[in-house]
Formats: structure tokens, C-alpha cells, sequence
């Protein structure tokens, strides 16, 4: 069935809207087609207020801060099982938010995570800026609750859920339900607060529980799939992209999703799970005095100590509630004081892994079970997707460096990255799942130009976003800065790149490799080189987009453009120019 939509200077539409409606309908089956038309049709004949005025009938206030998507899809859970209880609710992106509604607020459910050393997501800094300033109102009137989301392996865990619960109530708001300081495995955690919450909203709002309204098919909702239940996607391709020679090692991965029903955007990410290495287990059991034979409880279910360890548990990476749990296990004074001296304990973790921890504070007490239970669940990794999805139906595409490397005296590897490099033959399966990520997406409007800077592997997903774009004919310019190592050995997608550069779709490209001249030079470097072009580029309404390492490269990157700006408008007004750019989305970042 062909569903042919108005031209947009026919509708009501904005470019924006008429673009998204577009798309929606493109992948909708006949019979969700029809069930759409059906609901709209509906919605109009009882006059039912459309989805923007949503902030004049609800009770609740969920505030969304997000970098990668997940705080927004828990914002969503949210939403639906509020709905179920009676409860109105309306989601809000902080990046969205204005500031004077807060006065306004009864009761306010904040989800946002934390990422990097620390840092709140992108669309948050404004609104975490204002409430720590002196124009933050008094909110005596407000109840709130925070679900913070975060990484264990990270320092500052959940900073800044736990920046936003002390500042709500400095501020004099009431906290209705204890925040929860969720890790990368979060969806226990995260449920169980929001059924507190909404336990104790329903009795204080003295609502009865009924059916959730229907509502509208989403995209991700058209598979069975998800990160709960991951899909089987069979190894298509694993080519290395280097060349003879170089020191790094990157892998071009290639997966089926036939039969999956999953689909995806550029921007969007691939949560893949992987299990830990055979020889990594084996020496972890060597030191630990298992042989593997053990039998554990694992979420309720009794199995082997070896394959709950190679499946199910985080067998690497230290964590500074793991080394607290074995610290209460192994009675050792060492780790103890160790524990207690911030900046020993930072210096020992890292580079370190749990078979050094266990190697350097041993324990003689210690059982199988109560030596898992000191550990994380074994979390997916996220891959910026590489594909289009017009370019290759039924596939997704991956760019994946393997790590390698020494540290302390022995020899380490990431677990995710030589999993998919090392141990995937042909034929086999990868649980995946897809991640969507609303916050790194291409511009509405096809005939606004973009600027794209990601080094190494943070090449990914704008090699999706100029598949799409060829693919949808867009009209406007695209710029590239790559940077690697080597020309000869290190240039990724080298081909395809030439070949957009010939046939037009890729309108420049500019790349730096940091090794072939004494002088290291890096992709910020060229940046401000360019700087004239590229404000010219932001001064015509294009969209900056950066990938790649957030502690050295995207810093270096963002002091790159407030360098440029400063220099045509002046160092007072760069910093506000950069924040528009960012509240308008047209600068986002995608870091790691």
C-alpha cells in the first residue's frame, strides 16, 4: 500500500512536523496505517485535546535530561504506567524546559543521567546551571522525586541525579519517594522506583487505577525485540579496516536483523551483549581457588560458577561499590586503608581488573556465591550505528576497535571490542538490541548543511548519516573531519569517502593524521584552520556533529569552536553563541 501525503506548502505543517509525519508513515504496515487514521479520525470527532496542550491537564511533571536516550525512554515507561494508574503526566526534555515553569510545578519526577567524569547530558547544563544560580525560585510547593542514571565504573556516579534531589530540596521542594542511583544494568532499579513513586503519588493524588489508554504504534514498538529480550543477529561481514602494519586493529562488523522487526536511524546506537573471554575466566578461577564446578544462584535460577561468570557477570572492570561489597568479605586491613585514601584508591583502580583485586587482597573465607554477589551484572555495549538503513534494509553495520593492552603487569583486552573481533565465527548469532537516541539526529529539513567531526571510530555514525543522506537525496552540504593515525594504514572508509567526494553527496573533507609528521597534528587543529569557512557554515543554519572520546577529543574539540566564534563576534559573546547552538540542537555530540 502507497500512502501519498500533501505537498508541504499544502498542510498546516511545519517543515519540521510534515518531515517527521513523513517518516512515521513510511514505516508503518497497511494495518497500522489504518489503525492511525482510525485513532486520528477519533481524536477529532470527541474534540479531545491534542497532545500539546497535555501540560494543562496533568497532575505530574516527568523531566527528562538525556545524552544517549535511555533517561527518555524510562521517561516514556513512566508516562504508560502512570496512565494505567489514572495519573496524568507529561514528559518534558530539560533541553526544552523553560525555566519559569517551575513555579508552576506540583509535582515533579525527575530522570537524568550522569556521563563522563561527572558531567550532566548536554540539554541539562542550562537548567542545572539556573538551579544552582541565584535566580532558582523557591520551590516550598513542589513534591519531586530523582532517578539518577549512571556508570559505577566512573568516579562521580550519578552525580548529577544527586546534584538535582539535594538541590530540589535546598531549594525547599518536599521529596515524595527516596532517589535510586541506577548502574548500566538499571531496569530492577529503575522500576522499583517507579512504582514507589507512583504508589505514593496515586494515594496523595487519590486516584483508581484503570486501563491505560491506547496509544498511538511508535516505531520501536513494531518488534517483539528489545534490551529485556534481545534479537539473534546473525554475522554477516568482520573485515579489518587497517591496513598492513598499523598498531590499531578496527573491525567493519556486519549484521542480519531479517525477521527482527527492528529498525533504527542514523544516530541511533547498537547495544550489543557480549560474554567474558574463556583464558580471562580461567585465570580469574586460578587465583580465586575454584575450578568453575561450583554451583551459584543466579536471579533465582542455580547454575555453574564458570558460566554464570562468562555470561552473566561483569568478570573485568573494577567498580567502587564492587571493591567495597569484597572489602567486607575479605577482612584485609591493606584494602581497608586502601578504601579510605580517595586519591590511592583512584590511582590503584586504574587500570586494574577484579582478578588484581582478588591477586592483591585475597581472601580464605571467600565462597563462590558470596564472591559473585560482589559483582555487577555483565552490561551490553553500545556501538555508534554505521549503516543507513534505506542503504541496507534488514542490516545494521558497526565500527568497532579492538582493545588491547598491558597494564600492571598483565595483559588486558575490552571485553565488548574482542568479543565481536576475536570470538564471532561464521554463521554465528549476536545478541543485539537497538538504542535509540534522540539526541544526535540529522536535521529535519534535508537542505541544511552539516558539519561532522569524529576521529577513529567515532567515524561511525556519520558514515550512516551520509548513507542517508544519499539515500533521501538531501540537498544540503556535508563536511567531514576525520583524524586517525596513518594515511596509509589508518583511513577508514577511505574508498567510500573519495567516492562521496566524486560524485558530490560529501561536499569537503578535511582529515589529519597525527602521525605522519613530527608535529602531531589532531582534528581540532584543522578546525580552527578552517575556522572561517566553518562559521560561515553555522552562520547559513548549519548542524555541528561530534563523535568520539568525551575526555580529550570532544573537550578539545568544543575549545576549538568557541575559539573560532570568539573570533568573529568576540570572547564575551562566543559562550552564548555555542549554548544557542546546542539549545536549538544544532550542535550535538555523541561522546564516550
Amino acid at each position: 500500500m502507497q500512502i501519498l501525503l500533501p505537498e508541504r506548502n499544502q498542510t498546516p505543517l511545519s517543515g519540521d512536523q510534515h518531515h517527521l509525519l513523513q517518516q512515521f508513515i513510511a514505516a508503518l504496515s497497511p494495518e497500522q496505517a489504518a489503525w492511525v487514521g482510525g485513532y486520528l479520525t477519533g481524536l477529532v470527532a470527541n474534540n479531545l485535546p491534542a497532545v500539546a496542550g497535555a501540560d494543562d491537564i496533568a497532575d505530574i511533571t516527568i523531566l527528562v535530561g538525556s545524552q544517549t536516550g535511555n533517561s527518555e525512554a524510562l521517561a516514556e515507561q513512566m508516562h504508560s504506567l502512570a496512565a494505567g494508574r489514572g495519573l496524568k503526566t507529561v514528559v518534558k526534555k530539560m533541553g526544552d524546559y523553560k525555566f519559569p515553569q517551575l513555579k508552576a510545578e506540583k509535582n515533579l519526577l525527575v530522570i537524568v543521567s550522569t556521563y563522563g567524569e561527572g558531567e550532566p547530558p548536554d540539554t541539562a547544563r542550562e537548567l542545572v546551571e539556573h538551579l544552582f544560580s541565584k535566580r532558582a525560585p523557591s520551590l516550598k510547593h513542589v513534591q519531586f522525586a530523582v532517578l539518577g542514571l549512571g556508570d559505577s565504573g566512573y568516579e562521580f556516579f550519578c552525580k548529577t541525579g544527586i546534584d538535582f534531589d539535594r538541590r530540589l530540596e535546598e531549594l525547599g521542594a518536599t521529596r515524595i519517594h527516596p532517589r535510586i542511583d541506577c548502574d548500566v544494568d538499571y531496569e530492577s532499579s529503575a522500576e522499583a522506583w517507579m512504582d514507589g513513586v507512583l504508589n505514593e503519588l496515586s494515594a496523595r493524588l487519590e486516584t483508581k487505577s484503570q486501563t491505560a489508554e491506547l496509544s498511538p504504534p511508535s516505531l520501536a514498538s513494531t518488534s517483539v525485540y528489545s534490551r529485556k529480550h534481545p534479537f539473534p543477529a546473525l554475522l554477516l561481514e568482520n573485515i579489518v579496516l587497517n591496513g598492513r602494519g598499523s598498531i590499531k586493529e578496527t573491525h567493519h562488523l556486519e549484521l542480519s536483523l531479517d525477521g527482527s522487526g527492528l529498525t533504527y536511524e542514523p544516530g541511533d546506537v547498537l547495544g550489543v551483549y557480549p560474554t567474558n573471554a574463556p583464558d580471562v575466566i580461567d585465570a580469574l578461577l586460578q587465583t580465586l581457588h575454584f575450578d568453575g564446578t561450583e554451583r551459584i544462584t543466579f536471579d533465582e535460577k542455580d547454575c555453574f560458577l564458570y558460566d554464570a561468570l562468562f555470561s552473566h557477570y561483569e568478570a573485568t572492570t573494577i567498580t567502587r561499590p564492587v571493591i567495597r561489597n569484597y572489602a567486607l568479605l575479605a577482612n584485609n586491613r591493606k584494602l581497608d586503608q586502601l578504601l579510605h585514601d580517595k586519591q590511592k584508591l583512584n590511582d590503584y583502580l586504574h587500570g586494574r581488573e577484579i582478578i588484581d583485586l582478588v591477586s592483591d587482597f585475597p581472601s580464605d573465607s571467600l565462597s563462590p556465591q558470596a564472591f559473585v554477589d560482589c559483582l555487577r551484572k555483565l552490561p551490553p555495549r553500545l556501538y555508534s550505528i554505521a549503516s543507513s538503513l534505506k542503504q541496507h534494509p534488514d542490516e545494521v553495520h558497526i565500527t568497532v576497535a579492538a582493545v588491547r593492552y598491558q597494564a600492571h603487569g598483565r595483559d588486558r583486552k575490552g571485553v565488548g571490542s574482542t568479543f565481536l573481533a576475536d570470538r564471532i565465527g561464521e554463521d554465528a548469532t549476536i545478541p543485539v538490541y537497538i538504542d535509540h537516541n534522540t539526541n544526535f539526529k540529522l536535521p529535519a529539513d534535508p537542505a541544511t548543511p552539516i558539519i561532522m567531526i569524529g576521529p577513529g571510530t567515532g567515524i561511525a555514525p556519520f558514515r550512516a548519516f551520509v548513507e542517508e543522506r544519499e539515500a533521501v537525496g538531501a540537498t544540503g552540504k556535508n563536511w567531514l573531519f576525520f583524524g586517525d593515525q596513518h594515511f596509509e594504514t589508518d583511513f577508514l572508509y577511505q574508498a567510500e569517502w573519495l567516492r562521496y567526494l566524486k560524485n558530490g553527496v560529501l561536499t569537503r573533507m578535511n582529515v589529519a593524521f597525527s602521525r605522519d609528521q613530527q608535529q602531531k597534528i589532531y582534528v581540532q587543529h584543522l578546525m580552527d584552520e578552517h575556522g572561517k569557512e566553518l562559521y560561515a557554515w553555522l552562520q547559513e543554519g548549519a548542524h555541528l556533529y561530534v563523535c568520539g572520546d568525551e575526555k580529550r577529543m570532544a573537550h578539545d574539540v568544543h575549545a576549538a569552536l568557541l575559539k573560532i566564534v570568539a573570533a568573529e563576534i568576540g570572547t564575551d559573546n562566543a559562550e552564548g553563541y555555542v549554548v544557542n547552538l546546542q539549545k536549538t540542537k544544532r550542535y550535538q555530540r555523541d561522546v564516550y
